[in-house]
């Protein structure tokens, strides 16, 4: 008797790990434009354009999505502009 083994093209992973989650600004009322462009730039390493659109979307449409990754990436980051009393959301 001849078998055969099975393998898999896609291994298994913990896919609420590998996930691509995104990390979203909402606006405020007592942020600065200048404090959010220069988190947005260090927390989450934008260029000053960058995180200039980005405050500027939030204001104007009540949030901005800032960056992708997995939940283990976003995580630091979200703490981060938390810490800096910035209403952000991982989704």
């Amino acid at each position: 008797m001849v078998t055969k083994e099975q393998t898999s093209d896609n291994p298994k992973v913990d896919e609420k790990e590998e996930t691509v989650r995104s990390l979203t600004l909402f606006n405020d009322d007592f942020n600065t434009f200048d404090f959010i462009i220069e988190s947005l730039i260090e927390v989450c390493q934008h260029n000053f354009e960058q995180a200039e659109n980005c405050a500027l979307i939030a204001h104007y449409n009540g949030k901005c999505q800032v960056k992708k990754g997995t939940i283990d990436t976003l995580r630091p980051i979200y703490v981060e502009l938390t810490n800096r009393q910035i209403t952000v959301e991982i989704a």
